[in-house]
């Protein structure tokens, strides 16, 4: 493959800088790298400093803060939907690899490249999210795929190939390779040594955004979120930006242990893997969601969003977020979030988020309807036939079984 000018998803971690490295080597092309801040909850500039020590030119070095877009126009969208790949997984990863695609070919459609690169290994999710991403929003790219090429199929190869080319290489707490995570505003993800036995716990000091539930405070913690048209407005009281918001939420549940995530999952390729999850936030927006749902839905509309939920998580965690079934269903979904506006209050109590109230001017519940006491609205003898039409065909049927 000829190529001139390729732009590279850019983390400054272990596998990107080795990719550096090795497109430099082997297609002896520009390289532009774009690393963004999606709330990783660490300092960029490094991979600047890293980029430039690798050669490339700070020009070519695109560093972009995109949180407020990655909340705004991703996870918001996503929530309204109360979306949980395999019932319990919040999609932290998969949500955020279409935005980095998207600022991927603005930045190669800028710069004139005719390439593009990531990191992600041919085992995995993300290759089939960043290419079926690229593809759609520029049908003639090129995409360089490292680990679908090079001879450096596992980590000690990786490391070995950086110390040969005096790439500086992260340590965790004990001076090893640490696992392999994903960390952006909503999540971050641990993968690989002991987490590759399904059997063995995940050590304590692994978890980086919550404490353990154990060891959270002894008094619960409330919160009141506030949502209006089905996005998540206030904290507090406090009206403040997506990104702003989402990370005040992290810090509350977090600090009460709340959002950890022990999953073993079907990749899209085929394979099961095992993944420890930390999404504090998160974990409350969705609760609260379902609950001001509960209030404002007609119940019809939640029942049809219940049921094609898990198509739409399906859809974002397999990479298809630009496809036109993606937003067919996001049409829909956004569409029964017009009354969607109240408040909820949580109680978080070590490693719990429960739903204490919820409050809303577009409310579907009445009181004078469902009170045990006497009212003057419902006429309880009406559903003696709503009974009968509906039981009507089981008794057909159970008069034709004794015939």
């Amino acid at each position: 493959m000829s190529v001139k000018k390729v732009v590279l998803a850019y983390s400054g971690g272990l596998d990107t800088s080795v990719i550096l490295k090795y497109l430099q080597e082997t297609y002896k092309c520009e390289i532009v790298t774009f690393t963004a801040d999606l709330g990783q909850g660490e300092e960029l500039e490094p991979a600047r400093k890293k980029a430039e020590l690798l050669g490339v030119k700070p020009e070519n070095i695109y560093i972009d803060d995109l949180r407020d877009e990655f909340v705004r126009d991703f996870v918001f969208p996503m929530f309204r939907a109360n979306t949980l790949y395999e019932g319990v997984y919040l999609l932290g990863t998969s949500i955020a690899r279409p935005l980095i695609a998207k600022r991927q070919i603005e930045i190669a459609k800028a710069v004139g490249a005719d390439a593009v690169a990531h990191g992600a290994t041919g085992k995995g999710n993300d290759q089939v999210r960043f290419e079926l991403g690229y593809y759609a929003l520029k049908p003639d790219i090129k995409v360089i795929a490292p680990w679908r090429e090079w001879t450096l199929n596992s980590r000690t190869a990786l490391l070995e190939f950086a110390e040969k080319h005096q790439i500086p290489i992260a340590k965790d707490k004990r001076g090893e390779a640490p696992y392999s995570t994903d960390a952006n505003l909503l999540h971050i993800s641990y993968e690989g040594k002991a987490l590759e036995n399904p059997w063995e716990e995940p050590d304590e000091d692994m978890y980086t955004r919550t404490v353990a539930p154990e060891k959270a405070p002894d008094t619960p913690t409330y919160v009141e979120i506030e949502f209006q048209g089905g996005d998540p407005v206030a904290v507090d009281g406090q009206k403040l930006g997506p990104a702003a918001l989402l990370t005040r939420l992290n810090e509350l549940a977090g600090a009460n242990g709340i959002g950890r995530l022990d999953l073993v999952e079907n990749r899209y390729v085929g394979m099961k893997s095992r993944g420890v999850y930390e999404t504090p936030g998160g974990t409350l927006l969705s609760v609260a969601h379902r609950a001001i749902e509960s209030l404002t839905l007609d119940r019809g509309a939640m029942h049809l969003k219940d049921e094609v939920m898990p198509r739409y998580a399906e859809l974002i965690y397999n990479g298809f977020w630009f496809s036109p079934e993606r937003e067919a269903l996001q049409a829909l979904i956004d569409n029964t979030q017009k009354r969607v506006t109240g408040v909820v209050r949580l109680k978080l109590y070590k490693g719990s988020a429960r739903v204490v109230g919820r409050q809303s001017p577009n409310s579907l519940y009445r009181l004078d309807y469902v009170t045990f006491e006497a009212d003057s609205v419902y006429n309880q003898k009406d559903a003696e036939g709503f009974i009968k039409l509906n039981a009507l065909r089981l008794r057909l049927g159970a008069m034709a079984g004794k015939e």
